[in-house]
């Protein structure tokens, strides 16, 4: 099985939640990786996606201490949407 990542910075410019984590993340920079594995027995390459990690950042009060969601991809790509939707209402706000 060939596995391959792709890793991709993404920015929220509001404060987001994603379904599923019951907490509001808050607006900046995000690291985004995407596993996907060679589909085999067809005639040309084609790769299926496996897994989509989002990471954090470290909290404030817990400095050096990262953590890594396993997400939706089409709930972070909603979430995406939503942030740069024009009017938007930051969450929380």
């Amino acid at each position: 099985m060939t596995i391959r990542t792709n890793t991709e910075t993404i920015v929220f410019r509001n404060a987001f939640v994603l379904e599923g984590f019951d907490e509001i993340l808050p607006a900046g920079t995000y690291t985004m990786e995407t596993d996907e594995e060679l589909v085999n027995g067809v005639s040309f390459m084609v790769y299926r996606r496996v897994s989509t990690r989002l990471h954090l950042h470290a909290e404030s009060d817990r400095p050096g201490i990262a953590r890594t969601l396993i997400v939706d991809p089409e709930e972070l790509d909603a979430a995406r949407q939503r942030d740069r939707a024009p009017g938007e209402v930051p969450v929380g706000g």
